[in-house]
């Protein structure tokens, strides 16, 4: 909840006016259920491979009643295909830190096959940087990941927008969050 508004303003500048925003990792579905309410121009689909957390977003869509938060779907995003053919946006919050490194992959990868010419892709997480000292927390943060699972991390920033690359995806901004997090926007080109 806490970082809910420093990202809904982002994605009010980058996202369009209408279509669809498959959200990738979708989680409980707290975020699906706050931008759909403030986004009613879009048409919200959450997805998350876990059984427990598309029971959590099913949950808020019926006690929320939002005629724009679609139905959660079964998405893993390190596996092929996708069970959509396209979207407008995606948007991916809090993932790629804690999943393998297949995840992020297979997240440019369905990237470069849904979202059409200037389409966004819009991450939300703590990265690491060239050139830039690790914060206190994140670093903190980084070792309890990798302790809990060795494929989990903070991921260089870097690293992350060459697979978006290579998948026909540019940087277009990164922008600086509260708690040393980062919001980045690649487009399709």
């Amino acid at each position: 909840m806490r970082n809910r508004d420093p990202i809904l303003a982002v994605l009010r500048e980058v996202l369009p006016t209408s279509g669809t925003v498959l959200e990738i990792a979708a989680g409980t579905g707290e975020h699906a259920v706050y931008f759909s309410r403030f986004l009613p121009g879009l048409f919200w689909k959450p997805s998350d491979p876990d059984t427990n957390a598309r029971a959590s977003i099913a949950a808020w869509r019926e006690a929320e009643g939002l005629p724009n938060l679609m139905v959660p779907i079964a998405l893993d995003a390190a596996a092929a295909p996708w069970p959509l053919e396209s979207a407008d946006a995606l948007v991916c919050i809090n993932m790629i830190h804690i999943s393998p490194w297949s995840a992020t992959l297979g997240l440019m990868a369905g990237a470069g096959r849904l979202l059409s010419q200037g389409a966004p892709l819009v991450l939300y997480g703590p990265y690491r940087r060239e050139g830039h000292a690790i914060e206190p927390g994140n670093a903190a943060f980084d070792e309890d990941l990798k302790r809990r699972n060795p494929e989990w991390g903070l991921r260089y920033l870097e690293d992350v927008a060459k697979v978006a690359v290579g998948h026909g995806l540019v940087l277009d901004r990164v922008v600086e969050m509260p708690a040393n997090n980062l919001t980045v926007v690649f487009r399709r080109c």
